[in-house]
């Protein structure tokens, strides 16, 4: 008898052994994501939030979203819990510890994740975040493209859906050659930044001033700025 509860206790210490190197632990960069992060897609026009716990949950901590996620992005409804090992992914599970979403950080405090049937998902603090875009139909219209105050080109900003997740957009004739050239067609919302996507190569970026009016960035000698008309 004595022998038999010797060989229970045992393995009942072996199973609690394999079951505590199940659980995941919490490093440096686990405990630094512990608090309230905003859950957003690329363009920021879907934004709710995301609170990351040191609760331990069937497949690792728990995480809550607020109210409005499950309505903005479906997929949180399958989230039981998140495990961010040491220089690895930050991954959302479901209750059999399957990926739902893989994040990754691109910069200090900013996590990126590629989904698909969804987009480009971020987790962001906030400090990274920053202020809410504008809408898309707030930037819709007419504009001026200019250069150190000299107009190069009329803009029409549309909400016409292109690729992308872009709008179409059109140049009206009389533009500078040098403009001309680059036959922008496609505008979007990229964060805080307003895109201008040519026919081919990069995209410009702008970002808006106290003003209202948005300079290309990075900034230059010969400014070029985004008006509104």
């Amino acid at each position: 008898m004595i022998r038999l509860v010797a060989i229970g206790l045992a393995g009942i210490c072996i199973v609690g052994a394999a079951f505590a190197q199940m659980q995941p632990t919490l490093g440096e960069a686990a405990k630094a994501l512990i608090g309230t992060w905003e859950f957003s897609n690329a363009d920021r026009d879907k934004i709710c939030t995301a609170t990351f716990k040191s609760d331990p949950t069937k497949v690792g901590f728990k995480v809550e979203f607020d109210k409005n996620c499950a309505a903005l992005f479906p997929l949180v409804n399958d989230v039981a819990g998140w495990v961010f090992p040491e220089n690895d992914l930050l991954r959302l599970l479901d209750d059999e510890g399957k990926s739902v979403v893989e994040f990754s950080e691109v910069e200090d405090g900013i996590y990126e994740a590629p989904t698909p049937g969804v987009g480009v998902l971020f987790l962001q603090n906030a400090a990274a975040a920053g202020a809410a875009p504008k809408p898309a139909n707030q930037l819709a219209g007419e504009w001026a493209l200019v250069r150190t105050g000299k107009r190069l080109c009329s803009l029409t900003l549309t909400m016409q859906a292109s690729a992308e997740d872009s709008y179409a957009m059109t140049m009206k004739p009389g533009c500078d050659p040098s403009i001309a050239r680059l036959n922008f067609t496609r505008w979007r919302i990229d964060r805080d930044e307003l895109m201008l996507a040519p026919a081919r190569g990069n995209p410009w970026r702008f970002e808006e001033d106290d003003n209202g009016a948005w300079h290309r960035v990075p900034e230059s000698a010969d400014q070029f700025t985004l008006m509104r008309q």
